[in-house]
């Protein structure tokens, strides 16, 4: 049974939405499945916006779906700190808040939520508290992929639904008509999401060139630059539809988290980016490869390398090869083309190994219920 609690989460906006859509997940999960009151701080509440449309970027105080949304201006309004408060990805919590909590003469549990990450020594650091100079403590807690992290955030029912919606091709085709797409029988169907990256081309040429037709689906954001500039033409819209040789290349709209989570499900092969979608990609059962987000030290690199360990651990060496090669053309920005041959001829053995992996997955926990039991047992 976990202890109710008031959570206050705290969100600064960075340039993209994996922060938001993460910390917004979790907070919809809080409080639907595990009764939480859940207070989320946002600094960005027009970015917000777009991942919930009912919400209003103006309003001082609303609740959407079970979660109160707060604005978190620059010019902090006060608030009596909650049970468990958590700072996501190292976003400073406002000082007058750190004061009130020092002050409360309660003890709260001061969580720093971190970037998911596979590499070794998360393990190690993983839930490790760190005594602050106010004599609060903070502790460290990284989402990963193995049993001993903070796991990933996956809903209790999320795999029924998934498996339900794959089981039932209308219920593709009805989501896909919502796009104003209509799947090509027997097409190959494809997401992109990704930042810019020069890789876009010569993917797009091979998925051309090929003997079997392609229906790539692109929604509105950051690539759509490199896809216009492969077609040719100045700008593409929302709406458009673009076909070269054996490629059909629908643009459609921005989505909700849920409306995202259809669009996987449905596409043979995902194209991702970040954090958020990185994650719910794995939870779809199918192939994919992950634009991670480029660091000027090149230390994602690191990050890439750790993953592509983890998850080709038992893959043969040829199809392990053939998805290290493409996750590696993709990010270097060239040669996606021909690592896209390779990787198609193990395709078969990608797509068993993706769903072996969520059960994988989902055998270590969740990691919005890893969070309440971490804090029952805190108390």
């Amino acid at each position: 049974m976990s202890a109710k609690a008031r959570w206050d989460i705290f969100c600064a906006v960075v340039d993209n939405y994996g922060d938001i859509g993460v910390t917004w997940r979790l907070a919809r999960q809080l409080a639907a499945e595990h009764g939480q009151h859940v207070r989320l701080w946002i600094d960005d509440l027009e970015t917000f916006a777009r991942l919930c449309p009912t919400a209003s970027a103006d309003a001082e105080q609303q609740i959407q779906e079970g979660v109160e949304i707060r604005p978190w201006a620059s010019q902090w309004p006060g608030a009596e700190p909650a049970d468990v408060v958590i700072e996501a990805f190292a976003c400073n919590l406002p000082q007058a808040y750190i004061n009130a909590m020092a002050s409360s003469g309660r003890r709260i549990l001061w969580l720093n939520l971190e970037y998911l990450s596979a590499e070794d020594w998360i393990v190690g650091c993983h839930a490790l508290p760190s005594l602050q100079a106010n004599g609060l403590q903070k502790y460290f807690f990284f989402p990963g992929f193995e049993a001993e992290t903070g796991g990933l955030i996956r809903e209790a029912d999320l795999m029924q639904r998934r498996a339900r919606f794959q089981r039932e091709p209308q219920q593709q085709a009805d989501f896909l008509a919502t796009l104003g797409v209509v799947r090509q029988p027997e097409a190959r169907l494809l997401s992109l999401f990704a930042y810019e990256n020069p890789a876009v081309a010569g993917w797009l040429d091979a998925l051309a060139a090929d003997a079997r037709v392609n229906q790539l689906l692109v929604p509105d954001g950051r690539v759509l630059g490199d896809v216009a500039a492969w077609l040719g033409i100045a700008k593409v819209r929302v709406g458009e539809c673009h076909q070269r040789g054996s490629l059909q290349i629908s643009i459609v709209p921005f989505m909700t988290q849920d409306e995202y989570d259809l669009l996987l499900w449905s596409c043979d092969f995902n194209a991702v980016r970040g954090e958020e979608s990185f994650i719910r990609a794995q939870w779809a059962g199918r192939p994919l490869v992950w634009h991670i987000y480029p660091q000027e030290d090149d230390a994602h690199w690191d990050k890439l390398n750790a993953f592509l360990n983890l998850y080709t651990d038992d893959l043969s060496p040829v199809a392990s090869t053939a998805l290290r090669g493409f996750w590696r053309a993709w990010n270097a920005g060239e040669g996606a083309g021909e690592a896209w041959s390779a990787l198609q001829r193990e395709y078969p053995a990608l797509l068993a190994h993706a769903e072996d992996w969520t059960h994988r997955q989902v055998a270590n926990g969740d990691l919005a219920g890893k969070l309440v039991f971490f804090y029952t047992d805190w108390l």
